[in-house]
This record gives C-alpha cells, sequence and structure tokens, in this order.
C-alpha cells in the first residue's frame, strides 16, 4: 500500500480533531468563563531508508533519507487569560486578574489550604452566586462557595485559615455558624470578597444589623494551564498533575480583587476561529485529495494486465 495513503489518513484524523476543538471554541462563544483551546500537529514516525553517515578521507558524508508518514495531535492547550467582563448585577463577582473561586458538591469539608490539591474542589472563574434556602453561598450549579469564615460575626477583622463553606450565622455575636441561619436581606460581596447581608427578624435587637458571612476564596496555581476541564466552566487539580503549587487567599492586596456584579465572558477570538477553520478545511480537504490520488495510482496498477 501506498505511504501516500497512509500520511494522507493520519492527516485526515488530525485536522478532524483540529476542527472538533474549532467547533467547541465556537459553541462557547458566549458562554461565560470559557477558555479556548488551540490544537497544534507534530510529525508522526518515520521509517529511514539511508542512515546518515559521518564521511572520511575516502567517501564524502551521506544524509540520511527519511519516509514520512504524516501527522498527528502535538497538544491542545488552554488560553487562560482574563476576558473582558460583562455587567449583569446580582450578587455576582469576577475575579480581576488571575485565579479562581473554589467550590464543593457538598458543605461538609473544612479544609487547611495546603490541603487544597488533595480535595476534589471545582474551580471556576464564573461568580455567579446566591444564598440557599440554608443560608449558604452557592454557585448557579448549587455548588458550595468556599472561603474565609469571620473569627467573630459581630468584628469580623480576622478570618480562619481553613477553607470552609461560606453561611449566614446563627446569630449577630459571637462565632457562631452552626444550627439555623439567621434571614438575610440585602446581600452583597465587596471587591475584597467580602460577604454581608442585613438580618431581618422580628427581634428587634437583631433587625436592620449587618453581619458578614465570611471572605470568597481565590485559588492560585503556578501553572494554571496544568489545569484539568471538567465541564459545567469547573477546573480540577490533583496532586499528580501539571498545575504545580496551589493557594488560596482572600482577594485584595498581592491577590486579585473582584469586580462585582460583574460576569467574566469567553474569551474565544471568532475572527481566529474562522481563520482557523478555513485553513483546517482545506487541509482537511488536500489530505482527502491524497487519498483519491492514491487510490487512483492503485487502480492503475491493478489494470495494468488485462
Amino acid at each position: 500500500m501506498l505511504r501516500a495513503m497512509d500520511s494522507a489518513v493520519a492527516g485526515l484524523r488530525a485536522h478532524q480533531n483540529k476542527l472538533d476543538v474549532i467547533g467547541n471554541n465556537i459553541a462557547n462563544v458566549n458562554t461565560f468563563g470559557f477558555k479556548s483551546q488551540t490544537f497544534s500537529f507534530k510529525e508522526a514516525m518515520y521509517q529511514t531508508s539511508t542512515n546518515s553517515t559521518k564521511g572520511s578521507t575516502t567517501a564524502g558524508g551521506v544524509n540520511a533519507a527519511q519516509y514520512g508518514y504524516g501527522t498527528m495531535m502535538g497538544s491542545i492547550s488552554t488560553d487562560m487569560s482574563s476576558s473582558t467582563p460583562t455587567y449583569v448585577g446580582g450578587l455576582n463577582a469576577t475575579i480581576s486578574g488571575e485565579g479562581f473561586f473554589i467550590t464543593y458538591p457538598s458543605a461538609d469539608k473544612n479544609v487547611a489550604v495546603d490541603d487544597m490539591k488533595k480535595t476534589d474542589f471545582n474551580y471556576t472563574r464564573v461568580g455567579q452566586f446566591n444564598i440557599d434556602a440554608n443560608g449558604y453561598l452557592v454557585d448557579a450549579n448549587g455548588n458550595f462557595v468556599y472561603g474565609f469564615r469571620p473569627d467573630k460575626v459581630d468584628s469580623p477583622t480576622k478570618f480562619d485559615g481553613e477553607l470552609v463553606p461560606i453561611k449566614a450565622p446563627v446569630d449577630v455575636t459571637g462565632n457562631n455558624f452552626t444550627g439555623d441561619s439567621l434571614q438575610l436581606k440585602d446581600v452583597k460581596i465587596n471587591d475584597l470578597g467580602e460577604i454581608t447581608g442585613t438580618v431581618v427578624s422580628t427581634d428587634a435587637a437583631k433587625s436592620g444589623k449587618t453581619v458578614s458571612l465570611g471572605k470568597v476564596a481565590v485559588a492560585t496555581f503556578q501553572n494554571p494551564q496544568g489545569l484539568s476541564k471538567k465541564g459545567s466552566y469547573y477546573y480540577g487539580a490533583s496532586e499528580s498533575d501539571n498545575s504545580g503549587t496551589a493557594s488560596a487567599t482572600i482577594p485584595g492586596g498581592s491577590t486579585s480583587k473582584l469586580m462585582t456584579g460583574y460576569l467574566e465572558a469567553s474569551n474565544v477570538d471568532l475572527a481566529k476561529e474562522f481563520s482557523d477553520m478555513i485553513t483546517t478545511q482545506r487541509g482537511f480537504q488536500a489530505n482527502s485529495k491524497i487519498i483519491t490520488v492514491s487510490d487512483e495510482i492503485l487502480s492503475d496498477l491493478i489494470n495494468m494486465k488485462r
């Protein structure tokens, strides 16, 4: 069988894979927090017909002669650069710079920052938050948002070092987050990630008081491209991946602040995607033409003797 046909088949597969990536990018052009991906090719295997030789005083050197067998997927990399913030209002926030919000499907975790990668947290750029019926801060998928609780509800100047689910307190004084939460209204988030609300109560001593639920955590990674996409605008990290050292702090200072009321738009560049789609389509078409030509040559060989 002709090597050209093998190379063309490999080329078809590789170009189809690139079209799959481009299609996913275009499909998510309006998905909040989506990070576009880039597909790259690499050469496939080679068959050496003549080895490269150094040569001597009696014979000159000879370069290697090799037959290639097409192309294959080199890498699929994710562009983690920030995109344009879009104002939507409400209890929403986007990170103005690097970092991720931390969420988890249950509220039974108290995790030390150093143990973040030992826990199957979900990391997201989409701060689409609300307070559920039990007083927990949750995202649009109902996952609990993790951060740091205030040391004292009535004096929230110091925050605990453990990552915990953010929850409305039980009372307006002390340090009590266990039990039925206070009913709150006008829940807000500021640029330093602190969640506050106004108490609604029949008790005049409590009603109208402003309490702090805590501060959302912003997680950062040495190599954010090493995170794995999990779907639903989530990323995952593990101890064995290539994301590197992980840390979580409150927004502000050396950590990016938040833009309240905003959500981050997709960073897909439609002009680039359409141009890549055209060149990839032409590459696919050229490889299919090689298969057609190879088929014609094989047909000619078969018909040489009649």
